[in-house]
């Protein structure tokens, strides 16, 4: 019974943090990029995967944590 209880409150978890970052996320900033960028940092918001959303920006760790702290995207969610 306990792995069912966890479960319900990892996903709690995670749909609190999805909605922490589409709540502070600066959308007309992310709108405004390019593509390949705009893909990333929705699925960022989305999900809160940082690997496959580099991998997807073609951008080095690095790089995109500071582009998704211009997005106002918080990291480490």
């Amino acid at each position: 019974m306990r792995g069912v209880e966890l479960g319900g409150k990892w996903a709690r978890f995670k749909e609190e943090t999805r909605e922490l970052r589409r709540r502070l996320a600066d959308w007309e900033f992310i709108r405004s990029q390019p593509p390949r960028i705009r893909a990333a940092l929705e699925l960022y918001v989305e999900t809160g995967d940082v690997r496959l959303a580099c991998r997807i920006s073609g951008l080095k760790l690095e790089a995109f944590v500071r582009l998704s702290k211009k997005a106002g995207i918080p990291t480490g969610l």
